[in-house]
């Protein structure tokens, strides 16, 4: 995958945590994933257009409880509508934010969805590797999981 769709998630991160959770996220080296995702809450979001493909945002839930929290600056249960559109917001935010630097790139990003569980599998795109970025902050890991690519103008056309 193209760098110049991975930096922008790197950039969106800090900006969205920093402005909008009041958190500093540390980031690890990004690696290829082969089975996603690694935790118990995830908010995923589709990108289509010129690039496509799906972007998972997962925290384990002690972790998402305590970035949700102070995101929607109340306490919310997992179990709560609000818990869930929140996360559903911050993915919103992060991959918006990530799009808008795709330089002469026409992209849509759908409504966010989320799973909460245990042992939960979130399917990638056919043909598409997917890039995780490992995340910290000082309540614990996360990451946000990149499966995207350029679609070809002839498949934009059809």
């Amino acid at each position: 995958m193209d760098a110049r769709y991975i930096n922008p998630f790197l950039e969106a991160v800090r900006s969205v945590f920093s402005t909008m959770v009041h958190l500093d996220v540390e980031l690890g080296r990004p690696q290829l994933a082969e089975a996603l995702p690694r935790y118990d809450v995830s908010g995923i979001i589709g990108m289509s257009g010129d690039v496509v493909g799906s972007i998972v945002l997962s925290f384990p839930t002690p972790v998402a409880v305590q970035v949700i929290g102070r995101f929607a600056s109340t306490e919310l249960h997992p179990s709560s509508p609000d818990f869930a559109d929140a996360l559903g917001e911050l993915v919103n935010m992060i991959s918006g934010a990530a799009k808008a630097k795709f330089e002469g790139k026409n992209v849509s990003i759908s409504t966010p969805s989320v799973v909460i569980g245990a042992g939960h599998t979130v399917a990638r795109p056919a043909r598409t590797a997917c890039i995780s970025l490992p995340c910290r902050v000082f309540c614990g890991d996360f990451s946000i999981d990149i499966a995207i690519r350029e679609q070809p103008s002839s498949a934009v056309a059809a």
